[in-house]
């Protein structure tokens, strides 16, 4: 077993999942994968199961009963993850949009001090490839607006190519994070970042998808808009765990 848990949620991925998985696999660093897949309708199940025989031991799928949000997705994989010796623990799309040669980048950022390191688009300019301009500049400015209300130091707040150090996952009270959308990943990390463990953007290049259908919606946008306010009020009446005894945020 590796030290590392790659959590990939699929919904209808039967274009990608294959060779995102082979990708993964190929890596010089050794690291297992749990798709969480929420009852897809074209098979993706099916060929992840399929391949679990030539990847025993380090393909891991858990099924659920139908398509119940990202966040409830990765809430599920970090709860398998934590029953399991996993030090560190990936969130990735199976899409591509990732760069599955980044898990490398991010784990190194981890084993070499971060608690949570962040795949960033915006530390280096604007490194997005292939989305409509309109697409480009509602994400950056969402992040602008999650800086401005939260405070929290991370330029790339709607991020969700991320590594956890197993400790974080351990402290962070899973079933208080509220959100299944895009403000999930708002909510993970600032919740991370109260509790006061070392955040660490690490800069990437995102790819939209060239295979399969995107699951974005304006509505997802809209979910991230009220709910960052909403989180950040209710942050001032919350006690949250502490990393390290001393640190009030």
């Amino acid at each position: 077993m590796s030290d590392s848990l790659v959590i990939i949620p699929t919904y209808n991925e039967k274009e990608n999942i294959e060779a995102i998985i082979r990708t993964v696999f190929s890596l010089a660093k050794p690291m297992d994968i749990l798709v969480v897949d929420d009852n897809s309708k074209d098979g993706t199940a099916q060929i992840v199961e399929k391949l679990q025989t030539e990847f025993q031991g380090k393909l891991h799928i858990e099924k659920r009963a139908g398509k119940l949000g990202l966040g409830t997705a990765y809430i599920h994989g970090f709860k398998w993850a934590l029953k399991r010796p996993y030090e560190f623990i990936f969130e990735m799309d199976a899409d591509f949009s990732h760069n599955p040669e980044d898990l490398v980048k991010l784990y190194n950022a981890c084993a070499n001090g971060a608690d949570l390191a962040i795949g960033s688009r915006y530390i280096k300019g604007v490194n997005v490839v292939n989305w409509p301009i309109g697409r480009v500049i509602m994400s950056y400015y969402a992040s602008v607006y999650v800086r401005m209300i939260t405070r929290m130091p991370v330029r790339d707040a709607t991020a969700g190519f991320k590594c956890y150090r197993r400790k974080v996952l351990e402290l962070m009270e899973l079933d208080k994070i509220k959100f299944t959308g895009y403000a999930f990943q708002i909510e993970m990390k600032f919740t991370a970042w109260k509790m006061g463990f070392k955040l660490v953007e690490v800069p990437i290049v995102f790819t939209d998808r060239q295979d399969g259908e995107s699951k974005m919606s304006t509505g997802i946008f809209s979910e991230a808009f009220i709910g960052v306010m909403e989180m950040k009020i209710k942050s001032w009446f919350r006690k949250f765990p502490q990393a390290n005894s001393g640190i009030n945020h």
